[in-house]
Order: structure tokens, then sequence, then C-alpha cells
């Protein structure tokens, strides 16, 4: 069973929603977060990356940033920019991104049930991280950015979400990125139940984007459960805000690869090193256009190599990745990059950024890149559903989820 409940949501005001609106946290710099919340009081990174009205001489998990999240927020909800639902409700968030379209519920999930992995992860996560989220959490007595989960979709929950888009919505703006984001509120209780009940009977759900966020959310659950141990399953601590989202409407772009040096190969040592385990040749692209298939920038031309039968074992749900398939049989082997979570001679480009700009880091000094097939929805669920996680830097989600156009505070 998956738990999807409504809650009372803090909301901006329908005039300052586009200037509210802000990309998460972890997806942009503090200095990058300045610069766009220059000049706008109302941008949510006030919240989110709180560091932007400090000194930059403050370390970025001091006290003091805390301290300015929590102030923040509440400025934003005394000042009437954010304002609350007069009852528990649900959301439909739908994004559009050119031809691309995608439509979750935005509720209340369930602490208990990550803990029974019916919330189910496909990534490692960094304890640092996880205690900065976790922090600003109990600081700001909220969840102050929703999470990003999938199911495997359910056609009677994808009507009502399509109902719901043929009426009025709150919210509906384009950020500076070209991105559509529409808001509804869902407050007929009728409807409410119907949904509630229809996501109880998912089998699971799966963290898409957000493992720290979600993760953060947890480990505060459990803290505060720790204190009040008769508290009760409906305590505002045991859920916490996501977009849930149907898996066939979801987007997953390329992570793709640069390395900064040959390990001392020559490059024609290289080639045959790479050679061993790949079929090289020429390109006509520089994107692969199957599994398996991967693209290589090196000297200013594209190659396109091809993983030779046996490299691989197939049935593997981790193993049989293309982001493996790489690292186990070129970036470790032929680069002695035996740790890409800690090797500072690799580095990884979202697809969102196209490979021209992987062109661009190969003329700025890099030696080599690699272009990757996307990793599917199919294959993360798989890898999560047994119980493993994926390399780091598998998986790119785009449209990226909005911070502030639903909050939730933990004063229910």
């Amino acid at each position: 069973m998956s738990s999807v409940k409504p809650f009372r949501a803090y909301r901006p005001r329908p005039d300052l929603a586009r200037q509210v609106a802000s990309f998460p946290y972890d997806v942009i710099s503090s200095d990058e977060a300045r610069a766009l919340a220059a000049g706008n009081p109302y941008s949510f990174l006030h919240v989110g990356k709180p560091e932007i009205d400090l000194d930059p001489a403050i370390p970025l998990y001091d006290d003091r940033v805390y301290a300015k999240a929590r102030e923040n927020l509440a400025r934003l909800i005394a000042d009437g920019i954010l304002r609350r639902d007069a009852r528990p409700t649900l959301s439909v968030y739908q994004q559009r991104m050119g031809d691309h379209v995608q439509a979750g519920v935005v509720g209340l999930t369930s602490v208990a049930e990550y803990e029974r992995d019916l919330i189910r992860k496909h990534e490692h996560t960094r304890r640092d991280k996880e205690d900065d989220r976790t922090r600003h959490v109990t600081e700001c007595d909220a969840n102050a950015e929703p999470v990003f989960l999938t199911y495997r979709k359910v056609p009677a929950i994808d009507a009502i979400v399509d109902r719901v888009r043929t009426r009025p919505p709150l919210h509906d703006l384009v950020t500076a990125d070209g991105i559509g984001h529409t808001v509804w509120v869902v407050d007929e209780p009728g409807e409410i139940a119907e949904l509630s009940r229809l996501f109880a009977a998912v089998p699971a759900l799966y963290v898409a984007d957000g493992h720290h966020r979600t993760a953060a959310a947890v480990r505060h659950g459990q803290a505060a459960r720790a204190k009040q141990p008769g508290a009760g399953p409906d305590a505002p601590f045991e859920g916490f805000m996501a977009v849930v989202f149907p898996h066939d409407q979801l987007q997953i772009l390329d992570y793709n690869r640069v390395v900064k040096d040959l390990n001392g190969l020559s490059r024609e040592e290289f080639l045959e090193r790479v050679a061993e385990r790949f079929e090289v040749g020429p390109a006509d692209g520089p994107r692969p256009r199957t599994p398996h298939e991967f693209g290589m920038y090196l000297d200013g031309r594209w190659y396109r190599l091809l993983a030779k039968p046996g490299s691989f074992p197939a049935g593997d749900p981790v193993r049989g990745l293309d982001v493996s398939i790489l690292q186990d049989n070129l970036l470790a082997p032929v680069l002695g990059i035996a740790d890409p979570r800690t090797d500072r001679r690799i580095d990884f480009v979202g697809g969102i950024r196209g490979t021209a700009e992987l062109e661009k880091r190969v003329r700025e000094g890099c030696a080599v890149a690699f272009s990757l097939y996307p990793t599917s929805l199919d294959q993360l669920m798989a890898v999560a559903d047994a119980g493993m996680v994926m390399p780091p830097k598998s998986t790119w989600f785009e449209p990226k989820l909005r911070s502030g156009l639903t909050v939730r505070t933990l004063d229910e």
C-alpha cells in the first residue's frame, strides 16, 4: 500500500507565484542562487538556500544558515506571500518542457512506509548532505521542498488527474528557462478520498529525485517519534511532502562523463585498450542510439563504442546498466577511476546541457568525454525492487520541480 494524504498547504499568492518559484536547493550553486534571487525578496531560494542572505564567508552548515532559513520562511508567511489552505487538500502539479508534459499528485507520503521499503530508493546518500537537510527540516519545522516520487501507472488515477486538469488552475506560469508549471488544488472531499483509496492499492512508490530530502524527512520523523512515542501514525512528523508521478510520464536524460587525462596512456594506447572490450568505430553523431552503445569524444572527433558480448552480465539489474558497463570496462580498468564518487579526475554532465557541453569541456582541457544512452524508468524500478542501488550519477530527471509552489509546515 502507498499513502498519499492531503495536508494544509501553503501556496504563493497567485500574482507572485512566478517570483516565488525557484530551483531546488541542490540544482544550483550558492553563487548562482544569489544571482537568481537578486532584487527578488519573494524567491523561495531565500528559504532553500538561505546562505545567499549571509556573508559568503560563513560556512554552509553554520547555525546562522539554518536560522536564516527559518526566519525567511516565517517572513514569507507573515507577509502573506505564502497563504495556507483552509483545510487539507491535495494538488495536481503539471510541468511542460517543450512537447514533454508530466502531471503528478502532491500529498503526504509516509515515513513508516519508507522504513518498510514501500518507498524504494536506488541511490546511496551522503551523510553530510543528509545531515544538512535534516537540520533544515528541523529548524524550519517544515518540508520546504517536495521530494520527487514515481509509481507504476494506474489508469484510474490518470483519469482523475486528467479531469482535474480540465478546470481553471490556481497557478499557471512559465519560468525563465521556458518550463511551464501549472497547479490545481484538489479540495473536493470525494475526489481526495478516491485518490487516497487508489494510491492505497499501489504496491510501492520509488524515489526518482531527492534521495537526500527523503532521507532527511525520515530522519526528522524518527527523531520526533522517539521524543513523542505515543503520538501515533497520524502525527505530523510521520508524513512528508512529495509529488508523485506515474512512471510513463517521466523523462530521464543521459548523464554523461568527462575525464581530465588518459591515465598516462598515449592516444593510440588508449584506443587499443578501449578496443579490448568495445567495438570502436567512427560515429555519425554524438549521441548513442541504443542501450550498450556509447559516444566518445577524443581529439576533436566522435567515436562510437559498442560493448562486446560477454563484457557485462546482461541479467544483472545493476551491472547491466550502461553506466556500470562504462565504469567496469573502461573508466576503472583503462583510466584508473576506481571510485567515481571520490576521484577528482572525473566529472559528470547532465544531459540537459547537451553534447556540445562535452565538446567544450574537452576543448578546455579534459582529455576525453563519453555520452551515454539514458537509463530507463523500468531499469530504475528493477534496481530498487531488487533492493540494490545504482552507480552514482545514473539518472538525470528533467524538468526539475520548482520549490515554493507548495510548502508544508509541521505544526498541523
